[in-house]
């Protein structure tokens, strides 16, 4: 899963960092950036609804693919900035993390049975 196959099923938007060919190792959803520095997983998909430039920093700590804020949460333009410098993919999205979790769940599945 690539981020426009992301954005499509998030019903979100790029915001910032561009556009990547790197593919979803893992998907960590958390609003803890603690928690997710505790992550050892290779190319992860972000899913926080925390809308500051930390999510991006920490994203880029751990190798982060990109990173999805939920509820259609304004972003600073400092966060937009970060990730425009760091080159990762921000993506806004209109759901819950709940329900992306499960819309990223099933079109995982669906990718890896074919």
């Amino acid at each position: 899963m690539k981020i426009e196959d992301i954005v499509k099923t998030l019903d979100g938007t790029l915001v910032a960092g561009g556009n990547s060919d790197r593919t979803v190792g893992a998907v960590v959803a958390n609003d803890l950036m603690s928690d997710v520095l505790l992550n050892d997983s290779d190319d992860i998909l972000l899913l926080t609804s925390l809308a500051s430039d930390q999510a991006i920093r920490t994203a880029n700590i751990v190798g982060a693919m990109a990173v999805v804020v939920h509820n259609s949460k304004p972003l600073p333009q400092t966060m937009c900035q970060v990730a425009d410098t760091l080159g990762i993919p921000l993506i806004s999205s209109p759901l819950s993390k709940y329900d992306s979790c499960v819309r990223i769940h099933a079109a995982l599945e669906a990718e890896k049975n074919g």
